[in-house]
């Protein structure tokens, strides 16, 4: 049996791509979209009962799958489980105005958006159905070492 040739991972995906589980998926496509500007592509699959099973955004240039939680499969929400361990990072040129919609629509502030040693203008929110965002935009290069330095002296005990 001859097969054709398939890539291993499909067109315009990378190798790593992210897969946030969320409550009301619905809902969270939509917020995403408005607030982040993330572009949904391809079919959404739903399942009985209505629940999202796969969406797939784009942010910028990586994509992100979206699914409804299924506490009975093991497939639970940050806010099921009390917390995520997974945070991602959003680089925008307007991260500002991205930060003041994050807000606006309702996202917690983790950490305020200020200049870091690291170059980056950089703030962390919690979105509305648990998962933590990094927004960010690089304002300056800075040496490695230097990064290093002031990291050591930040989280001396």
């Amino acid at each position: 049996m001859t097969r054709d040739h398939v890539d291993p991972v499909p067109a315009g995906l990378h190798t790593i791509t992210p897969h946030l589980v969320v409550r009301e998926a619905a809902r969270a496509v939509d917020w995403y979209g408005r607030v982040f500007g993330a572009e949904e592509r391809g079919e959404r699959i739903v399942v009985t009962g209505g629940k999202l099973m796969h969406a797939e955004l784009w942010f910028g240039d990586s994509a992100v799958m979206i699914a409804d939680e299924f506490p009975e499969m093991g497939v639970c929400s940050p806010l099921t489980v009390g917390g995520t361990s997974v945070v991602l990072q959003l680089y925008a040129e307007a991260v500002e105005a991205l930060w003041e919609r994050a807000v606006e629509a309702g996202a917690e502030i983790v950490h305020p958006l200020a200049e870091t040693f690291w170059g980056d203008l950089h703030g962390q929110v919690a979105d509305p159905f648990g998962h933590r965002w990094n927004l960010a935009r690089h304002v300056r290069d800075v040496a490695p070492d230097v990064v290093a330095r002031v990291a050591a002296a930040a989280f001396a005990g």
